[in-house]
């Protein structure tokens, strides 16, 4: 039993702890000096570590054993005596989006590490990024909408200056984008859960057929609760990039890296797409939301941005943003699973937020490799980088597969399941989108791995386009540079382009995000 590792009184403090770690880490690394390099290190290591422990130990509690840690304190007064509380509540699809971030924030950690080991304002950065996470544990965590609020607006402050990060104009101008927009959708997000909460008093997240009050109020007055909606589910879609609510992501590509990895695989773009689901699951419930007519025209709007955001990409020649158009198609496979009345299709929706993280951040870990080590920003600079740089070629060729959905990748586990789940929900025609999806992104992540591997490097000689100065020996004449891919760097991008594998081919296995996600989809359609 769990209890014999963690005692019944300690486990409600577990969500708090867990959001507190990174605070902490945030408010010891901004006053650091920019020269306590393994200080700072140390605290933001130790940190993630021991996030990624407390996930794991909370696992069979919350999965196996159904039990539900929480913690509350009383927030916002409504008189007589009541008030609507701040809570932290794990449950298991809270717990599957804690788990996705305290991976990742762990991997992106080292990564970030090495990627600004000659950078500036590392201290700044770190705090800020250590703050991200914070956020995004809350969200992760919240119990209420109330609490979602808080996190979610606080995530829209402190990610500014991230991708404002290098202090240029270009950083700067993407940046004042990035707020107006995540501003405007979080002013939507408000209204929608004040009005919310005005008809059907403090909404907590419900696992099984959504909050109490929401049902009565469909009911009631169907007109007010479908505004509501569109408020809730387009406030969230800004983050979650939905066309065409998307222009900043792309915008946004002029981050360092790191940050372009936590915007499209663990924290802005996952909390917008996160939230809807709780909306759709949790709040309004799967039989409430059909009944108001809202699910059709927002798998009508998801399907269009999976579809536009491939097209967009294609014609992408720049790298980071190809790639950030491949999220804005990805993501809403998510919006996509959860828009179908079908377990098997939320189930599929549902474990594409850990399958999406894991393959998008190991390509945008490849990209930052690239840019480093080589200099190569766009498609055409990476020609022959495959033999330059192999275990980073390799590592976003798997990436890259997994977004086509190639088995036995993450990504063809995610699309079998939402192909099963269309059929199931007499959406057969989603399946076309997702093999038209599948055409397109094979059409724009193909000639970048055939770049990589089959196209000659300039130069008859075979030297690199400017490389820089290398202290290895002579390669033989014809045999391009071998570079040498930084620690710091490749690893977390060879574990993540694992990690791709090995969820595709122990799917079936217990506690794989697969059966998790089933599990939390079998609970929506109790």
């Amino acid at each position: 039993m769990v209890t014999d590792l963690i005692p019944s009184a300690v486990l409600p403090w577990i969500p708090l702890v867990m959001v507190v770690l990174s605070l902490a880490a945030a408010v010891a690394i901004f006053p650091m000096g920019e020269r306590r390099v393994r200080l700072r290190s140390w605290v933001n290591l130790s940190a993630a570590v021991a996030k990624v422990l407390l996930v794991v130990l909370l696992v069979p509690a919350v999965v196996a054993e159904g039990t539900r840690p929480e913690f509350s304190v009383p927030f916002l007064p409504l008189g007589e005596g009541e008030s609507i509380d701040l809570v932290l509540r794990v449950d298991p699809l809270a717990l599957f989006f804690a788990g996705l971030s305290a991976l990742l924030w762990l991997l992106t950690t080292i990564y970030a590490i090495g990627y600004l080991e000659r950078g500036s304002d590392r201290s700044r950065f770190f705090g800020f990024f250590s703050l991200c996470v914070t956020a995004t544990v809350g969200i992760s965590f919240s119990g209420n909408l109330i609490t979602f609020l808080v996190f979610y607006e606080i995530l829209t402050l402190v990610t500014y200056p991230l991708v404002a990060h290098w202090g240029d104009e270009k950083s700067l101008r993407a940046a004042r984008m990035y707020m107006r927009y995540a501003l405007s959708g979080g002013v939507a997000v408000l209204i929608g859960v004040i009005w919310l909460t005005m008809y059907a008093g403090p909404v907590d997240f419900a696992e099984e057929g959504g909050a109490e009050g929401v049902a009565a109020l469909a009911a009631e007055s169907p007109g007010v609760a479908v505004t509501i909606f569109v408020l809730l589910v387009g406030g969230m879609g800004v983050k979650a990039a939905l066309v065409p609510l998307h222009s900043w992501l792309p915008s946004a590509m002029v981050a360092p890296a790191p940050v372009s990895a936590l915007l499209h695989a663990v924290a802005v773009v996952k909390a917008g797409v996160f939230g809807i689901v709780r909306v759709i699951d949790d709040v309004f419930g799967i039989e409430v939301a059909e009944e108001l007519g809202v699910l059709g025209p927002l798998l009508a709007v998801a399907c269009f941005t999976v579809l536009y955001g491939s097209y967009q990409a294609m014609r992408q020649t720049e790298l980071k943003k190809r790639l950030a158009f491949s999220t804005v198609s990805q993501v809403s496979y998510v919006v996509v699973g959860v828009s179908m009345v079908s377990a098997l299709a939320t189930a599929g929706g549902v474990v594409h937020l850990v399958h999406q993280g894991i393959m998008k951040i190991t390509l945008f870990f490849c990209a930052g490799l690239f840019a480093e080590v080589i200099r190569a920003h766009t498609i055409g600079e990476l020609r022959g980088a495959g033999r330059r740089m192999p275990w980073t070629s390799a590592a976003f060729t798997v990436g890259a597969l997994g977004m086509i959905g190639l088995p036995p990748t993450a990504g063809f586990v995610t699309k079998w399941q939402l192909g099963l789940g269309a059929l199931d929900a007499g959406q057969g025609w989603v399946v076309l989108v997702l093999l038209g999806s599948s055409v397109l992104n094979a059409a724009y992540f193909l000639p970048v791995v055939w770049m990589l591997w089959f196209a000659e490097p300039e130069g008859e000689s075979g030297e690199a386009p400017d490389a820089g100065a290398s202290d290895e020996a002579p390669q033989p004449e014809g045999e391009p540079q071998r570079e040498k891919e930084p620690g710091a760097l490749v690893v977390p991008a060879v574990i993540t382009a694992v990690a791709t594998l090995a969820v595709g081919l122990g799917a079936a296995l217990s506690f794989a995000p697969l059966q998790v996600a089933e599990a939390i989809a079998e609970a929506v359609f109790r």
